[in-house]
């Protein structure tokens, strides 16, 4: 039945657990769409057809924005993912020349229904089932993202211990909400629910948990009330208490109804890059797996690579651009390899109790 339904297959946006076809509201097994456990490959758990198929190994459908030119979304993503050990499915939400920190650049966006096709083909050659994690970021349509979930779903039938991390982009601090507006009700009430991770920046924070976050005590309480939306982690991948101090990354993980806090302070580094975010969330999700959800020393290993990152590119710069020049920001992932697969730690996650 299913696989006859599938194509129609939309979530319905009341109850996450089940979906809407021809013949009206589909139930689905309690627990499909919403929150897994992290029971993957480390435990052998995996779903049977996966096990059948020979993967054991850690394999991440990403869906997030492409650039030619630059390192933002998938671009950010991939690399590092792959270093870690991931082996990386990558699906463009959108496809520009480069970055919209240029003001200029020309490209396509992915419709729903292109999405809809690529993840039905991955279904059909029975190559869905080998993921273990899913990571989306950029969204730029309210169709295209509300099917996001549809493909949660799907995916969780496959392997109910799959890991979704949601990168929930939506704006920045110092530029406000550069995603449609309606995109943002998608993620308090679909999206956030289903996700086992979720990395908002400061600014995302407060659009999402409804509280304006202007201390770190701010910041607790606002991840405290996405916690009870349903992700057991929430990572804020950034935090700042003024435009000229430190900035801080915040985490917390809810198991079993005891939540663990951790906290770093780091140097804020000059300069404006993009793809930061995106390589955060990649990081993060690699590292949880590599250290089997040590928080705190995921944390450390993530801040450590993107210092380590962002000081290689300041380095980098020559005169033979502008010092303004965006392109001398974009990220130097490929001569930062060493640093991350072994990030040399400076800064330490700090344990918090409230």
């Amino acid at each position: 039945m299913f696989r006859r339904l599938q194509s129609s297959l939309r979530l319905d946006s009341r109850n996450v657990n089940k979906l809407v076809g021809p013949q009206g509201l589909l139930s689905l097994r309690p627990g499909l769409c919403g929150r897994s456990t992290f029971i993957v490959c480390h435990n052998r758990t995996v779903c049977s057809s996966c096990s059948k198929m020979g993967h054991c190994s850690p394999r991440v459908l990403s869906i997030q924005s492409h650039v030619v030119s630059g390192y933002v979304g998938n671009k950010s993503a991939t690399f590092p993912l792959q270093l870690l050990g991931f082996e990386v499915d990558a699906i463009n939400s959108v496809q520009f020349s480069n970055s919209t920190r240029y003001g200029h650049w020309k490209g396509q966006v992915l419709a729903e229904q292109e999405l809809v096709d690529l993840t039905e083909g991955l279904a059909h050659n029975g190559l869905d089932c080998a993921y273990t994690h899913l990571l989306t970021g950029y969204s730029r349509s309210k169709s295209f993202l509300t099917h996001i979930a549809n493909i949660v779903c799907q995916l969780r039938q496959k392997n109910p211990g799959l890991t979704y991390l949601c990168d929930p982009v939506i704006g920045e601090m110092d530029r406000g909400i550069y995603v449609p507006e309606d995109l943002i009700d998608v993620y308090k009430d679909i999206i956030i629910p289903i996700a086992n991770i979720i990395t908002p920046n400061q600014f995302e924070l407060g659009i999402l948990s409804g509280k304006p976050v202007k201390s770190v005590d701010d910041a607790w309480e606002a991840i405290g009330i996405l916690h009870t939306k349903g992700p057991g982690i929430v990572v804020v991948s950034s935090f700042e208490l003024d435009s000229t101090g430190p900035l801080i990354c915040l985490g917390s993980i809810l198991i079993d109804g005891k939540t663990e806090r951790a906290m770093i302070t780091f140097p804020r580094l000059q300069g404006t890059y993009t793809g930061t975010g995106d390589l955060f969330s990649a990081l993060f999700l690699a590292w949880m797996w590599q250290t089997k959800q040590n928080m705190q020393q995921s944390l450390e290993n993530t801040v450590a690579t993107i210092q380590a990152v962002l000081k290689r590119t300041e380095a980098s710069k020559t005169g033979i651009c502008s010092e303004a020049s965006i392109f001398q920001h974009e990220l130097k992932l490929i001569q930062s390899k060493s640093d991350i697969e072994e990030p040399q730690v400076e800064f330490r996650a700090v344990p918090i109790t409230l």
